[in-house]
């Protein structure tokens, strides 16, 4: 896709179209290993044009991480209005058993329902790596501060939001941050080979395996 194509393209468009292939070659390559010619051959255009928009990396990286942290903010916070709205369940997980990211002694019904949504959200390919990395990237002052503020909102919708207590909220994200880890070492490539590898996917992510693996081969295809 050339500029000129571009121009026939409403800028806040054209703003989500590089955000979403610069989360992608983020959550692969990391903050360090990507440029902004690979982020512009991504999404179609010219790496120019990345530039004019965003000013460069940085400034594309905290826009990838605030568009992923506004994506999780948004999924959670549906997600826990519908539950008020249906009464505030706090019944057993269910019948099925407990879902993706619910650890024992999370609210049961909301942890599900909290635990879906997040495991949902690897379909947005690279949304949960891009934010992962963010997270590993403290020291910088610039983004370290963005991620800082970014994970303790997170914190604070379970606490106040979910009326998870501190206790609950540190193991959900726990188990969030194990199953970013897992995506993030390819896991999923181990699967049908190693049986540890097997048991620890299956057991965490659960009701969800087979999107994850779905999603894992379709990665796996475009490499």
């Amino acid at each position: 896709m050339t500029d000129r194509n571009n121009e026939r393209i409403p800028s806040a468009e054209r703003r989500v179209q590089i955000l979403e292939a610069a989360s992608r070659v983020f959550g692969e390559r990391g903050y360090f290993g990507a440029t902004t010619d690979q982020i512009a051959r991504e999404a179609g255009i010219s790496q120019p044009y990345v530039v004019r928009m965003f000013g460069g990396k940085e400034n594309l990286f905290v826009g990838v991480l605030s568009r992923s942290l506004e994506r999780l903010l948004v999924a959670f916070t549906d997600t826990i209005e519908q539950w008020k709205a249906d009464g505030s369940p706090e019944g057993p997980d269910s019948p099925e058993g407990p879902s993706a990211v619910t650890p024992a002694g999370v609210h049961g019904e909301i942890g599900r329902r909290l635990g879906l949504a997040y495991v949902n959200l690897i379909e947005d390919r690279g949304l949960l790596l891009s934010l992962m990395q963010a997270f590993s990237m403290g020291q910088d002052p610039t983004i370290g501060g963005k991620a800082r503020d970014g994970f303790l909102t997170i914190y604070r919708l379970l606490r106040e939001g979910a009326g998870f207590s501190p206790e609950e909220s540190r193991s959900f994200l726990a188990e969030g941050m194990l199953l970013n880890t897992l995506l993030g070492l390819r896991m999923t490539d181990e699967y049908d080979t190693d049986p540890a590898a097997k048991e620890l996917i299956e057991c965490t992510f659960r009701t969800k395996l087979q999107l994850v693996l779905d999603v894992s081969a379709t990665e796996g295809a475009r490499a």
